[in-house]
């Protein structure tokens, strides 16, 4: 049986390919419905709940491949509360179609539930 870290792990890995498919109810099913986030497409501002993130899973999704990466991972498990940080590296194609990698540093709040654990809060920037 997996410790709980490495199921917190496992979970962040499955989030981060939900994102790279474009499988909304895979994410959905990871968060929950009150999620909150910093992260750069929110310029700054505290987002509450699923709909901003929805808005970006909705846009058309062309045909060039994504890649997300977890680098330098660490868990903290407090109880009913954990938080996954890591370096999460997407390679992915530019606007010319060649090849690029781009890097951000990502901190996931998890929180044990009935159902298992849901993923609550995040906070993303970019690497400097």
């Amino acid at each position: 049986m997996p410790t709980a870290a490495e199921e917190l792990l496992s979970l962040s890995h499955k989030l981060l390919e939900a994102i790279d498919a474009g499988n909304w109810n895979a994410y959905a099913e990871l968060c929950d419905p009150s999620i909150s986030c910093f992260e750069p497409e929110a310029l700054g501002q505290q987002v509450v709940g699923l709909p901003f993130h929805k808005f970006y899973f909705d846009l058309p999704r062309g045909n060039s491949p994504k890649l997300s990466t977890i680098a330098s991972p660490a868990v903290r498990v407090m109880g009913e509360a954990a938080v996954v940080t890591y370096v999460r590296v997407v390679q992915k194609l530019d606007g010319s179609g060649n090849p690029v990698s781009v890097a951000a540093h990502e901190t996931r709040v998890w929180q044990k539930t009935p159902a298992g654990w849901k993923h609550v809060h995040f906070h993303r920037s970019p690497v400097a």
